[in-house]
This record gives C-alpha cells, sequence and structure tokens, in this order.
C-alpha cells in the first residue's frame, strides 16, 4: 500500500496533505509513504523532515507511480496522476459544486474521487472533518487580520492620559468560524456580538461571552440545518434580518462575516446602504468572500474602502495559516483511512455511510447522490 503527497499547485496554496506526524503514523499501520520534494516548505516543512518520518522524498512522477492512495488538499490534476494505480484512490477537496469537469474527469481516468468536503457531520466523523478544523482557523485569524487593519486597540484600557473604548465587534453566522471569531475577539478584549438564522446558536453565543442579536418578530431555524448548515430563510425572514442588522451594524467597529450554503453562492447579509451607515474607519472581514462574498463590494485578496470602511476578505484564509491548517489537516486525512485500515487487506475498507458521503467517482464514472439530477 502506496501513499502519495503531492505539492499543492492552486494558486496561494500554503498547505501540504500529510505531515511527518502523520506520515510516521501512516507507517506504523504498513503503509509506504512518498512525498514530493518540497511538498512541505510553505508549511515550513523540510523534506529532512519527511524523511526522517520514514517517508520518502521524490520527484512528483516517482511519487505518484504505483500510488494506491494519494492525498492532497485541493485535488491535483490529472496530469500529476500518471503512473498511480488503476482505481486509485485520492483523498482531497475537490470543490465539487463549482468544478464539476474535475470530477467527470476523474470519473474518465478511473480513479476513485473522495471528497473531503462531503464528509458527513457525525459524531463518529468530527475528527475527520476537514471543513470544521479549517473554518476553525479561519475565524480566528479573520478576526486577527481584521485587527490588523482595525487603527485603534480592541481591549479598553484605562490610562493616565485617559480611558480607550473596547472595539465593538459583530460576527454574522455562528457555526465553526463564527463561534472561533466570537472566542478570538473576546480574548482579545473586545465587545462582542452575533447574530444567526439557527435559534439553538444563542446559547452558544452566550456561552462565549457575547451578546446574542437575533430577530425575535419571524421564527428563524429550531436547530440545525440539513448537515448541521444553515439553510436559506424566508423572505419575511430575511427582511427582518436586514432591518435588525441595519440598526445593530452602524455601532458596529468590526463586521466579520461567516455565511456560507454548501452548493450555493453565499448570502448577502451586508449591503452598500448598511456599509454606509457604519463608522469611518470600521472594518469588515468577509469570510465567504470566495463564494461569492457576504458583503456587497467585498473582492478576494484586495482591500476595497467604502464610505470609509474597509472591507477585506482571502480567497482561502486557512492557507494564511499554513502550518497548522496543514497539521490539523493531515490528521483529519489520517483519522479517515485509519478508522477503516483492514489489517488483513493492508488498506482502509470503506462502510457505506461515510464511504457513500464522501465518494464521488468509482468505476468510471459519477456516484455520489449530490451530484446526481
Amino acid at each position: 500500500m502506496k501513499i502519495a503527497v503531492l505539492t499543492e499547485r492552486a494558486d496561494g496554496e500554503s498547505r501540504v496533505a500529510a505531515t511527518p506526524e502523520t506520515a510516521k503514523k501512516f507507517a506504523a499501520l504498513g503503509a509506504s509513504v512518498a512525498v514530493e520534494a518540497g511538498a512541505g516548505v510553505r508549511a515550513s516543512i523540510p523534506d529532512e523532515a519527511y524523511r526522517e518520518a520514514g517517508a520518502e522524498v521524490g520527484g512528483a512522477a516517482a511519487v505518484a507511480k504505483d500510488a494506491d492512495i494519494v492525498l492532497g488538499v485541493v485535488a491535483p490534476d490529472l496530469a500529476l496522476l500518471k503512473g498511480a494505480k488503476p482505481g486509485a484512490w485520492v483523498a482531497a477537496m475537490f470543490d465539487p459544486f463549482r468544478e464539476r469537469s474535475r470530477v467527470e474527469s476523474y470519473a474518465q481516468g478511473g480513479y476513485e474521487a473522495l471528497a473531503m468536503e462531503f464528509m458527513p457531520r457525525i459524531t463518529r466523523a468530527q475528527s475527520m472533518d476537514v471543513l470544521s478544523s479549517q473554518a476553525n482557523l479561519a475565524g480566528y485569524k479573520a478576526v486577527i487580520a481584521a485587527a490588523d487593519a482595525y487603527g485603534r486597540a480592541f481591549p479598553m484600557m484605562m490610562t493616565a492620559a485617559g480611558t480607550v473604548q473596547a472595539a465593538k465587534v459583530f460576527v454574522m453566522g455562528v457555526g465553526v468560524a463564527g463561534l472561533q471569531a466570537i472566542a478570538t475577539a473576546r480574548r482579545l478584549g473586545a465587545q462582542v456580538s452575533a447574530t444567526d438564522v439557527r435559534s439553538a446558536t444563542r446559547e452558544q453565543i452566550q456561552s462565549l461571552g457575547a451578546k446574542p442579536v437575533f430577530v425575535e418578530s419571524v421564527a428563524g431555524i429550531e436547530g440545525e440545518g440539513a448537515g448541521g448548515y444553515a439553510t436559506e430563510m424566508s423572505e419575511e425572514y430575511q427582511q427582518a434580518q436586514a432591518e435588525l442588522v441595519s440598526s445593530h451594524i452602524s455601532k458596529q467597529d468590526i463586521v466579520i462575516t461567516t455565511a456560507l450554503i454548501p452548493g450555493r453562492a453565499a448570502p448577502r447579509l451586508v449591503s452598500d446602504a448598511q456599509i454606509a451607515s457604519m463608522k469611518p474607519g470600521s472594518v469588515i472581514f468577509d469570510l465567504a468572500v470566495s463564494q461569492g462574498g457576504n458583503v456587497e463590494g467585498s473582492v478576494a485578496d484586495q482591500v476595497s474602502e467604502k464610505h470609509g470602511v474597509k472591507i477585506i476578505g482571502f480567497s482561502n484564509t486557512a492557507t494564511h495559516l499554513a502550518a497548522d491548517a496543514s497539521a490539523l489537516y493531515s490528521r483529519n486525512l489520517f483519522n479517515f483511512l485509519s478508522a477503516f485500515w483492514d489489517k488483513e487487506a493492508g488498506r482502509p475498507v470503506l462502510d457505506e455511510e461515510i464511504g457513500d458521503a464522501v465518494r464521488l467517482t468509482r468505476g468510471g464514472a459519477v456516484v455520489s447522490e449530490r451530484l446526481k439530477g
């Protein structure tokens, strides 16, 4: 059983799909691990560290040759898989809804594509959930980046020269990223409030010491949406939420937006008129900018200024913390494959619940139910 790890080639991608820690763990299961030279450099992992962990280090062609499983952060181009065994597994993030042609090409190439972002959000798969591990870091980084762009201090400071008031931070969307954003802003000393369409998040917001801001006149979602995500709301709720946000956002110094709906464009949460109501010098960080953005006028990887408010957002936020993001992502992959490791077969054997959920292609066809129809 050979596991191959290739250098990420997507623009701006600094993460790597295996670390020396996970390479050593795979070797303990009886697998051989081959890593492309330089694959971990941007995540502060030298080639020698992989060699010390027992992995082979070489060129892309040698690494892929006879591979049974290829690990990636972003699914590699088919040309890089040349030489891998027929039917080889590729475990990576495929962005299946927006990159359907890539999925089709994997089917035609005879590879078994395993989309890590399709991991079901069930208890036994929590340690395999790459979206959660990466969103957690993204929520942290969003606040740090916003604090850096903000021209004032976050905590209240009482000095002989006078008092500096604490920054007011508003987090919109209380999933994994939003919760970490709340926690980070609180640790920095800000006054934090947050909102979400899911009523059940009220207690989570309060548990972190933040103020919940909710529409009271129209019912939101009770509990979680499908797969732990929010779903689209009625027009009545959207209008009520817009009015609530408009009255609240004008008083904020920092706004962090995190709302995403899988397979769809990011919902618009902040309009140009709402931006105009904010104080000059305020900052908005749009964590959903890569999927169209929650904020009107946000542009990925650029600082745009509207009405004196800075609007920022990264197309790939987690990669700005490449070392930690790689460590968590690689553990997700190891936890996934090791959970199904069959000692007699010397390889993982997936079950139906998780295997069918993440599998996109098999036997030359697209088999994912989420991509059919």
